[in-house]
């Protein structure tokens, strides 16, 4: 009689474990099944507010730079948020999470310093603005069109049509070199010429070849000017300015044609020059220069070169 009624006890408490288990479970799967619909729901309500938000700073006139940085920043902050509630609706306690997230974020802090920096030199370039979404720049040596500032980095279209991808840090640390704050450029280059060339005429042949180049502007006016008087030459500076669009081709253009003229009008360039002088030997063992006969010496055929 015993052994029936522990065996029926046994019985009852294992039914009532497993209708626990199954409530249990049944509860999670609920609780889950719901973080997912609040997750999908809200992506959708994120990139709806997105560009809601993104309409709403066009309108604004808003750079491109900016408006970019912001929509990125905004859409990690909401989707941050959105997964704390979701693991909220699956019964995660709060405080537990953000003790959590409180000691990860300091070993994330301390291990990832660097891209934090990154992001706070990307806040300052949208804040600053030394240069927006599609100006052409020179940043840390390297030229190109900006395409893109992010949280952590900004990417550079370059002239042979690569991508250039440069840490925001970096860029904050090092000389920002804009070329299209305006609508136009200047041209300058250096000339050599020689000593025997007339600078009048290489002036006058300069001026006349801006004056003829209809992307040249006659405002401010062109400009040959001597930059230095050097060893072997004198530098003419060569000064005009363009357009942003016609700034590249019409220096190449001008280089060009400027040769050609100087070649056709006898105006010579100047040249590094070195003077060599040799040596020989002396009767008393001196040196004297070759093409300096000491006095009383024999010509240079009485002294025979030895084999």
């Amino acid at each position: 009689m015993q052994s029936t009624t522990t065996i029926a006890t046994g019985s009852w408490l294992a039914h009532a474990q497993a209708g626990e288990w199954t409530e249990a479970l049944t509860g999670l799967g609920i609780r889950v099944g719901l973080a997912l619909l609040l997750f999908l729901v809200g992506r959708y309500v994120i990139s709806w507010i997105l560009s809601l938000g993104i309409r709403a700073l066009d309108r604004s006139r808003v750079d491109t730079t900016a408006s970019l940085f912001l929509r990125k920043v905004a859409s990690v902050t909401m989707t941050i948020l959105l997964i704390l509630a979701a693991l909220q609706v699956i019964g995660v306690p709060m405080t537990s999470m953000i003790a959590v997230l409180g000691a990860a974020g300091l070993a994330i802090g301390l291990a990832l310093k660097d891209s934090l920096s990154n992001i706070a030199s990307g806040v300052m370039l949208v804040t600053l603005k030394p240069f927006k979404v599609g100006d052409f720049v020179t940043i840390h040596g390297e030229v190109g069109t900006v395409e893109a500032v992010s949280i952590f980095q900004t990417c550079v279209r370059g002239a042979d049509n690569q991508v250039i991808v440069l840490p925001n840090s970096l860029i904050t640390r090092d000389s920002i070199i804009n070329h299209t704050p305006e609508d136009m450029r200047r041209i300058g280059l250096s000339l050599p010429i020689s000593y025997t060339a007339d600078i009048d005429t290489a002036r006058a042949i300069a001026i006349e070849l801006m004056h003829a180049d209809e992307r040249i502007l006659a405002e401010p006016a062109p400009s040959v000017l001597v930059y230095a008087l050097g060893e072997n030459h004198i530098d003419l500076g060569v000064r005009c300015y363009t357009n942003n669009a016609d700034n590249f081709v019409t220096k190449c253009a001008l280089l060009e044609a400027l040769k050609k003229a100087y070649d056709k009008a006898g105006v010579s360039p100047g040249f590094q020059q070195r003077e060599v002088v040799l040596y020989s030997r002396d009767g008393e063992g001196g040196r004297v220069p070759l093409n300096v006969r000491p006095k009383g010496a024999q010509p240079a055929q009485d002294h025979p070169t030895p084999p």
